[in-house]
């Protein structure tokens, strides 16, 4: 993992440039049953149309690129391996990043991961490596196999392109809904809710070098961001809380897999300094919605006492396996049966979109 720095507005901009031309611009939606629920108008940025099938890609491309483009100007070989660990969904990203630049990849996944998400990993064709569901299991593993293969490691949220290259989504939200005032953003180890802050509202005070005199940049630092996490893995509510890192040494169960890990060194100083309030969801909440995916849309009732109008939720993934409420004789194993049995209770909208 890179050494920290100052994250600016201006590497989520690099960031963009590399990462533009391979990704979609995915859709923002709207819900005229949630904006009734909400008492505002919601917009809903469908990270889960992205190529992988969530946000990660964002931050694993820029992370690789960023890798080929260091090796390239100091005239080196490209690294030996890129090396993470994942619940799945960084692992599908890194292994498709690296793929596309022909570097081999080494993804460390619990073995509690979806199928669906080992398999992807696999087709993209990077080396799984299972190892037990805890953030120290994780990190040993991957530890391990960067010793043993030479490799580079990526962290999944605390890597510094990473955080920049999840940044990118802020940069589309504002082009496509300029009006509005506030965003609300599934958080796990914290990459994307830190580079989304990052360039809408300024810069984590902890990433910067000591006697720096350069003022933050922004993009909007009007706009309030918001994190949305389980109640059963809520460690970023207790470190905004405490005023202090607090991991949850012993977190509980969550269908909400994918944000079940802890905030990191690298993510807490900007969460501390520029997210305004971290959501809390119970897990029946959540099973309504969907894990992980639609964590903020459960958040929804935490957020009534706030006073923003134009909200976006940022929808993170669409690989999950799931058994929904109301749908008890329905398996749902890929985005588009869940989308199916959703959009027929909550029936999405978007000028250029048609779900309905």
């Amino acid at each position: 993992m890179a050494e920290p720095h100052r994250l600016e507005l201006r590497d989520v901009r690099a960031a963009e440039r590399r990462v533009r031309e391979r990704l979609h611009r995915t859709p923002l939606l709207t819900c005229t049953a949630l904006d009734r629920l909400a008492g505002r108008r919601l917009l809903f940025k469908c990270e889960l149309f992205q190529k992988t099938g969530s946000f990660k890609i964002r931050g694993a491309l820029n992370a690789v690129r960023s890798l080929v483009e260091g090796s390239g100007r100091a005239g080196g070989e490209l690294p030996r391996a890129v090396v993470t660990h994942s619940s799945g969904n960084h692992g599908q990203a890194l292994a498709c990043a690296a793929q596309a630049e022909g570097i081999p990849a080494y993804i460390v996944v619990p073995h509690t991961a979806p199928h669906c998400k080992q398999a992807a990993i696999r087709a993209y064709g990077a080396t799984l490596v299972l190892c037990e569901p805890s953030d120290e299991s994780r990190a040993e593993t991957a530890a391990r196999v960067v010793r043993e293969t030479g490799g580079v490691m990526v962290h999944p949220n605390q890597e510094p392109a990473v955080i920049a290259g999840q940044g990118t989504i802020a940069l589309e939200v504002l082009e496509q809904a300029p009006e509005v005032n506030a965003v609300v953003v599934p958080v796990g180890g914290g990459g994307m809710v830190a580079g989304i802050a990052v360039a809408i509202k300024g810069t984590g005070t902890e990433l910067q070098p000591r006697g720096s005199s350069c003022s933050p940049q922004a993009l909007r630092p009007d706009v309030k961001v918001f994190a949305a996490e389980p109640c059963n893995a809520d460690d970023c509510y207790q470190s905004k809380l405490r005023g202090e890192l607090t991991p949850s040494l012993d977190p509980r169960e969550t269908i909400a897999d994918a944000v079940r890990t802890n905030i990191g060194p690298n993510t807490w100083p900007i969460i501390r300094d520029l997210v305004d309030d971290v959501l809390t969801v119970s897990e029946e909440e959540i099973k309504v919605k969907a894990p992980s995916s639609l964590l903020p849309a459960a958040s929804i009732p935490s957020f009534s006492s706030h006073s923003s109008s134009s909200v976006p939720w940022i929808s993170s993934q669409g690989s999950t396996t799931l058994t929904p409420p109301r749908m008890s004789n329905t398996h749902i194993s890929s985005w588009e049966g869940l989308a199916e049995a959703l959009l027929s209770q909550c029936p999405f909208r978007s000028p250029s979109l048609q779900l309905e």
